[in-house]
C-alpha cells in the first residue's frame, strides 16, 4: 500500500476488501483506519489529506491484509462495542453480537433493580456486565469452562467498574455453583456440529469452537441448562436464553418438558427469535 493521503488510502482499502467480499468494506476500512493512525472519525473527515508515518502505514497494511482474509474487525482490533459499552475480546471469546442485545433488552424488563443474576457461559463477560451496569443495586455470578475467557470477563468486568459485584467461577455451566438467582441467563453454544464447516470464515476460523459446538442437533446445551436451572432459581425466578434462528419451538419444549412455563419470546432487528424466556417451575 503506497505512502498516500488519508482519502486515497481509505479509498485502497476499500476497493480490496470489497474485492475481498467484505460485507461492509466501506466502514470496515475507515475503523481500521483510525485505529492504525489514532485518529477519530472527525479527524479523518477534517483531515482527508493528510498522510500516515511509516510505523502507521505498516500497520494499516497489516490490518487491511489480515481483513481481506476474513478475520473480523472486532478480533483485529481486540474489542467490540455491545449495548453502548467497549468490551476487551480475544481469540478465547465468542465475539459478542448485536444479536445478544435481545437478551440484554429482555432481561432488563423484568429483573428486579437489586436482582442477583447469573450468567451461564459467560465469555468476555458481556451479559452479565451489561446488566450490572445498567442495574447498579445488583450482584451477579458467571461461570465458563475456560480459565483464558474468565481472564477476559475479569479484566472487562474491572474496566468497566463492576468487578466489586460480580464473581467469576470456572465450571461447567452449574458445576461450581450454590445457592439460588432471581434471574439466570445463557448465550450458550446453538450451531449443530454439522453446520460448524459451513458458517462463514470470521465466525468459522475465529470464533473458539467450545463457543459454537451445541451437539449434534445444536440443543445440548439447552437440556443441560434447563435439566439443572430450577434448582438455582429462586421463588418467583426467571430463566432467559438466546437461541439460533428456527430452533424456538424445539428449545422450548425442552423447558416446558423440565416443568418451566413459557413466559415470552423477543425477536432481534432482524426479525428472527432470538430469545426465549421462562418461569419457575411450580412446586
Amino acid at each position: 500500500m503506497p505512502p498516500d493521503n488519508l482519502a486515497s488510502l481509505l479509498a485502497a482499502a476499500t476497493a480490496r476488501l470489497k474485492a475481498a467480499g467484505c460485507d461492509m468494506p466501506v466502514l470496515d476500512a475507515r475503523l481500521l483506519l483510525q485505529a492504525a493512525a489514532a485518529i477519530s472519525r472527525e479527524d479523518l473527515i477534517m483531515g482527508p489529506d493528510l498522510a500516515l508515518t511509516a510505523d502507521q502505514l505498516q500497520h494499516f497494511e497489516n490490518f487491511i491484509t489480515r481483513r481481506e482474509r476474513h478475520e473480523p474487525v472486532s478480533r483485529i482490533l481486540g474489542e467490540r462495542e455491545f449495548y453502548g459499552r467497549v468490551f476487551r475480546v480475544t481469540p478465547d471469546t465468542l465475539d459478542p453480537r448485536p444479536d445478544t442485545e435481545t437478551l440484554i433488552e429482555a432481561a432488563l424488563a423484568v429483573m428486579p433493580q437489586a436482582a442477583r443474576l447469573l450468567d451461564l457461559g459467560t465469555g468476555t463477560g458481556a451479559i452479565a456486565i451489561t446488566l450490572l451496569a445498567e442495574r447498579p443495586a445488583a450482584r451477579g455470578v458467571a461461570t465458563d469452562l475456560s480459565p483464558a475467557a474468565l481472564a477476559v470477563a475479569r479484566e472487562n468486568a474491572a474496566r468497566l467498574g463492576v468487578a466489586h459485584r460480580l464473581t467469576l467461577l470456572e465450571g461447567s455451566w452449574f458445576a461450581p455453583l450454590s445457592g439460588t438467582f432471581d434471574i439466570i441467563l445463557s448465550n450458550p453454544p446453538y450451531i449443530p456440529d454439522g453446520e460448524i464447516a459451513g458458517l462463514s470464515p470470521g465466525v468459522r476460523n475465529f470464533d473458539p469452537a467450545l463457543a459454537l459446538s451445541g451437539g449434534t442437533d445444536g440443543l445440548d446445551p439447552y437440556r443441560i441448562i434447563a435439566c439443572s436451572a430450577a434448582a438455582h432459581l429462586a421463588p418467583g425466578g426467571r430463566i432467559l436464553v438466546e437461541i439460533g434462528a428456527g430452533q424456538a419451538d424445539e428449545i422450548a419444549a425442552i423447558f416446558t418438558a423440565e416443568g418451566f412455563r413459557a413466559a415470552s419470546r423477543h425477536r432481534d432487528l432482524g426479525g428472527h427469535e432470538r430469545c426465549l424466556a421462562f418461569n419457575r417451575p411450580e412446586k
